[in-house]
């Protein structure tokens, strides 16, 4: 997901890793469209999640860092990536700064972290079940 900060020409790039199954944000870099910026991905990414089946588009880099034995280039048309879309478009209405014609912007790269980092986990937090209140563990219906 594209944004720039402080001069259009300054693009930044949003790389996001999400589970399918809880629909959290698990890892994200934000950087350019680079292989190195992928490789930062990757290393961002919990052990755990490495084994498991990805999904993205055909862009080389990804190809060139995630394993391949894992790792599956799809199109639109497999709907595969059709959440992380959902999440990008989620973030688009949420903060200005992400939307594609705006005027807003950050104007330095550790407020534009800040920002990202602050909606990522209020996203995270947002899926998370909620225990029931007290008041019910105290009490049992005979």
């Amino acid at each position: 997901m594209g944004s720039f900060v402080q001069e259009r020409w300054n693009k930044r790039r949003l790389w996001t890793v999400m589970c399918r199954q809880t629909r959290q944000i698990v890892a994200f870099v934000i950087g350019d469209r680079s292989e190195a910026t992928c490789r930062k991905l990757w290393e961002q990414i919990v052990a755990a999640y490495k084994g498991c089946q990805s999904y993205s588009d055909f862009w080389e880099a990804y190809q060139l860092v995630f394993a391949a034995e894992t790792h599956q280039c799809v199109g639109k048309a497999s709907r595969q990536t059709n959440h992380m879309q959902r999440w990008y478009g989620t973030l688009r209405q949420s903060c200005a700064r992400f939307a594609r014609k705006t005027w807003s912007f950050s104007k330095s790269d550790t407020m534009h972290e800040i920002v990202t980092r602050l909606f990522i986990i209020r996203h995270n937090l947002s899926l998370v079940t909620k225990p029931p209140p007290a008041f019910f563990l105290l009490f049992k219906p005979s």
